[in-house]
């Protein structure tokens, strides 16, 4: 496994990443796919939505970053940045823990391999704009975000909270 990125500016977004790849597991460990549909009669987004999203992320910078054209196997209910759907069934956990352990390896060597040119490149969608170094930051804070989403989740469906070891 490569130590040194390309970039010296990926080097704490990498390790960063690195934790979240672990975390991932750790976070989802124990939930039942039923609690996992739990939305405790909210409008939240449940663990399935949440666990979902962040494999169709990290497929989709990979993707961007890369050139490649991978797919999740719950590409229909993720892509072009959808949102949670009521009468969906979402897949398993063992799913999705699987797609982030083939996916993460993957986009763990374009970071690792991206240079500063394309740091500095400019990504551009309909009313967003931004270098590609600040997408792949806002990328890997949203895997914070979301891993800390479920955290909370796993409190109030009644879970032990994340174990880090």
């Amino acid at each position: 496994m490569e130590t040194k990125p390309t970039s010296s500016r990926m080097f704490s977004l990498v390790v960063l990443y690195d934790m979240h790849t672990n975390f991932y597991n750790k976070v989802l460990d124990g939930i039942s796919d039923k609690d996992s549909h739990s939305r405790l009669n909210t409008k939240a987004n449940h663990v399935a939505w949440l666990a979902g999203s962040l494999v169709q992320q990290r497929i989709e910078l990979a993707n961007l970053l890369d050139g490649t054209t991978i797919k999740q196997g719950a590409d229909e209910l993720f892509k072009n940045f959808q949102g949670i759907k009521d009468d969906a069934q979402y897949p398993s956990l063992e799913e999705y823990k699987k797609e982030w352990d083939k996916i993460s390896p993957v986009l763990r060597n374009v970071l690792m391999k991206v240079t500063d040119e394309k740091l500095d490149a400019i990504f551009e969608m309909p009313q967003m704009k931004m270098p590609y170094f600040d997408l792949i930051a806002f990328n890997i804070h949203r895997e914070s975000y979301f891993i800390g989403q479920i955290g909370l989740w796993r409190r109030l469906l009644g879970y032990e909270g994340m174990k880090y070891q």
